[in-house]
C-alpha cells in the first residue's frame, strides 16, 4: 500500500520544520471590499485552533516561547505584510496559554 505524505510546515518562531498537526495556525482573514474594490475593513489576525478559517496562514509551535520569539522579531507581521496591534498579540497569547 502506498504511504501517505505527511505535510510539513515551518514554525515562524523557532524556524524548525514540523508536522502540520503539531503546529497552531495563525490566520489573517481576507479584507472586506465594496463593489468598487475599495477596502472597507481590514482582515483580522487571530489563532485558528481548528485550521478551518479562510485567509492567509502562518504556523507556530504550541510553545509560548516560540510565540514570544515571533512577536519580538515581528515575524508574523512580515508573513502577513501588515501591522499587528499589541492588543491582538496579547489576546492571541492568552488564547494560546488557555489551549495548553
Amino acid at each position: 500500500m502506498k504511504q501517505r505524505k505527511v505535510p510539513m510546515r515551518k514554525c515562524t518562531g523557532c524556524g524548525e520544520m514540523k508536522e502540520k498537526y503539531q503546529l497552531i495556525r495563525v490566520v489573517k482573514a481576507p479584507d472586506v471590499t465594496d463593489e468598487n474594490g475599495e477596502v472597507i475593513e481590514k482582515g483580522q489576525v487571530s489563532l485558528d485552533l481548528t485550521s478551518k478559517k479562510s485567509g492567509r496562514g502562518a504556523y507556530i509551535c504550541r510553545d509560548i516561547q516560540c510565540f514570544r520569539q515571533a512577536r519580538k522579531a515581528r515575524r508574523l507581521e512580515r508573513a502577513f505584510s501588515c501591522q499587528i496591534p499589541d492588543e491582538v498579540y496579547d489576546s492571541m497569547e492568552k488564547e494560546l496559554e488557555q489551549s495548553e
